[in-house]
């Protein structure tokens, strides 16, 4: 059984971990810690009750930067993993809900926003399909592979 909680700052090597092990895109132990103390209410993680262990995590936060020339309070999802092991159980959709609600509920943020490989079928198949994203741009070359990235947005409430 999973349990899905916000995270805590004992969480956080364990969260690196897991991105370690699942994604491209790695991030310093400072970044993590510099999120977790900046924005602690948007980052959870879902933990293996029997075993205790970290299977996955939302590292997100609230965008301070004016895009399109407008200053619009939104979120950003800076990355989400889940251990292979434990795909395909919903971990990643009950995830990004819990942060998306803090965002809205707390942060009355009109957005949140995430990039993503334009490769990456699962995961667009999870943010377009499951969760509402829209496509608002193609960044070209964004990865440090050079591969582009959608930047995509799910709206809580249009201005």
């Amino acid at each position: 059984m999973v349990s899905i909680r916000r995270a805590e700052i004992r969480d956080l090597q364990h969260m690196q971990n897991c991105n370690l092990w699942c994604l491209p895109e790695n991030y310093t132990s400072k970044y993590y810690l510099y999120h977790a103390i900046v924005w602690q209410s948007l980052l959870y993680v879902a933990e293996d009750i029997n075993s205790g262990k970290i299977v996955g995590y939302v590292l997100a936060k609230q965008d301070d930067d004016n895009e399109d020339g407008e200053n619009i309070e939104h979120g950003h999802i800076t990355s989400l993993s889940v251990l292979r092991s434990h795909r395909k159980l919903g971990l990643a959709s009950k995830l990004m809900l819990s942060t998306h609600r803090d965002m809205d509920q707390v942060f009355q943020s009109q957005y949140v926003s995430l990039h993503v490989r334009v490769s990456n079928r699962a995961a667009l198949g999870l943010y377009r399909d499951k969760l509402g994203y829209e496509t608002h741009e193609t960044e070209t070359e964004y990865y440090a592979d050079m591969e582009d990235a959608y930047n995509m947005r799910k709206w809580f409430r249009k201005k």
